[in-house]
């Protein structure tokens, strides 16, 4: 088998993740008070699936699910923030390897490298990448595209780091550990 293919599970997880995350994206947000701003609980998934499947995996999720989140709830995609959740995604996916979750182990080493790396791809992404986008793309103000960004990065990162580190740990706990098991 071609090693560049997607697996038939990355693949159903693609799909499930997906839906999910439109599931939670509509039935799971919290308004900010800033304009077209919520607290997403959907990141903190796309954390989990991303470390699990990988970073293909990651910013495929996050780009199919939002995308669609925006198109069934919204009426039309707002592609800056699409792009943001395929970067993100993408990007907490990179770690996957480096986490390795399927041993079992997400100790306290563990945690704080995941949660570096998702606060520093969520800086980039809402802080920067976002406002540049909506910018460029759709002609939006400098001061509320940033505003947006500032608050949607910070309420990702936290959800993330209390929700994605609460699924991760948990996930791990149903993993077997390496070398927990001993022939008799």
């Amino acid at each position: 088998m071609n090693k560049n293919t997607l697996s038939v599970r990355t693949i159903v997880a693609i799909g499930i993740g997906a839906a999910v995350f439109v599931i939670l994206g509509r039935f799971a947000s919290i308004p900010t008070g800033i304009p077209n701003s919520n607290i997403e609980v959907t990141y903190a998934f796309l954390a989990l699936m991303a470390v699990i499947f990988g970073p293909v995996a990651g910013g495929l999720i996050g780009l199919i699910g939002h995308a669609l989140k925006d198109l069934i709830f919204y009426g039309s995609i707002w592609w800056s923030w699409v792009v943001v959740s395929m970067f993100v995604g993408f990007l907490f996916g990179l770690i996957s390897k480096k986490l390795d979750i399927e041993s079992g182990e997400f100790g306290r080493q563990k945690i704080i490298t995941f949660n570096l790396v998702q606060v520093g791809a969520q800086a980039l992404g809402w802080f920067l990448l976002a406002p540049v986008l909506d910018i460029v793309i759709y002609a939006e103000p400098t001061s509320k595209v940033f505003i947006q960004g500032l608050g949607v990065g910070i309420s990702n990162m936290v959800t993330v780091g209390i929700l994605g580190t609460l699924l991760l740990t948990l996930y791990a706990k149903t993993r077997t550990k390496t070398g927990s098991l001993d022939r008799e």
